[in-house]
C-alpha cells in the first residue's frame, strides 16, 4: 500500500469519519507527506491512528489530534502562528499549509535540527524553527494572531496571553501530568480571556521555565 493510499485512507477514516470538517484543514493533511515527520523505523507506520516516538521522550501526535487542534486554531490566510512544542515539525507543516507563517519554538536541539531536516524535505519554507524555551513564548515577533501549545501544561503561561493578538485564539491541553482536556483560549478587548473545552486527551508534559516541574 502506497504513502499516497494511507494518506488518502487517514483523512477519509481518522478525520473525516470523526469530526473534522473543514476542507482547507483536510486539504492540508492531503498535501502534506506525513512520513517525512517520522523517524525511519516508523514510517511503515507513519499514518496508524496513534502518536509515535520521535526520540528525547517526545511524540509525533495522533493525526486526528493534530487536525483538530489545527481546525480550533481557524487559521487565516494572513495569520501569524506561534507553536510551543515543534516535535519533529508535522504540525508546523500542516499549519504552514493554512497561515501566512509559523515560528515554532523547540527546546530540544537534537529534535530542531530534525524539524528543520523534515521540513525542508516536504519543500516548506515559510515555517521558522526556533531552538529556545517556548514556555514563556517568543517576544521576537508577536503579537500574534493564533498560538498553539503541544504539549500539556497545568496552566497556560501568562506570557502567552501577553503575546496573543486581541481577538486571537490560543489551543492547549490543559490538565496533569497523565490527562488533560483540549481547550481554546480567546482573548476579548481589555485583557479579559474566556476558554471552551473540547475533549479529552493526553500529550507529553511542557518543559521549560514554565512547564512542569
Amino acid at each position: 500500500m502506497s504513502f499516497e493510499f494511507k494518506r488518502m485512507l487517514m483523512v477519509k477514516e481518522q478525520l473525516q469519519g470523526r469530526d473534522v470538517k473543514d476542507k482547507r484543514v483536510l486539504d492540508a493533511f492531503l498535501n502534506v507527506p506525513r512520513e517525512l515527520f517520522v523517524l525511519e523505523e516508523y514510517k511503515d507506520r507513519a499514518y496508524d491512528d496513534s502518536p509515535l516516538p520521535i526520540g528525547y521522550g517526545q511524540t509525533i501526535s495522533q493525526p486526528y489530534m493534530v487536525a483538530k487542534m489545527t481546525e480550533l486554531l481557524d487559521l487565516n490566510e494572513d495569520d501569524i502562528l506561534l507553536e510551543i512544542g515543534t516535535g519533529s515539525g508535522y504540525q508546523a507543516a500542516i499549519a504552514s499549509r493554512l497561515c501566512k507563517h509559523v515560528y515554532t519554538v523547540e527546546i530540544i536541539p537534537e529534535l530542531v535540527d530534525f524539524a528543520k531536516s523534515n521540513l525542508k524535505k516536504a519543500g516548506i519554507k515559510n515555517v521558522t524553527v526556533i531552538l529556545g524555551d517556548g514556555s514563556v513564548g517568543l517576544k521576537d515577533y508577536a503579537p500574534y494572531d493564533k498560538i498553539i501549545i503541544t504539549a500539556a501544561t497545568e496552566s497556560v503561561p501568562e506570557e502567552l496571553f501577553e503575546q496573543l493578538k486581541v481577538g486571537g485564539y490560543l489551543v492547549v491541553p490543559e490538565g496533569d501530568r497523565f490527562t488533560q482536556w483540549l481547550k481554546r483560549y480567546i482573548k476579548l478587548e481589555e485583557g479579559k480571556i474566556v476558554s471552551e473545552d473540547y475533549s479529552a486527551c493526553v500529550f507529553v508534559p511542557l518543559r521549560g521555565k514554565k512547564g512542569f516541574k
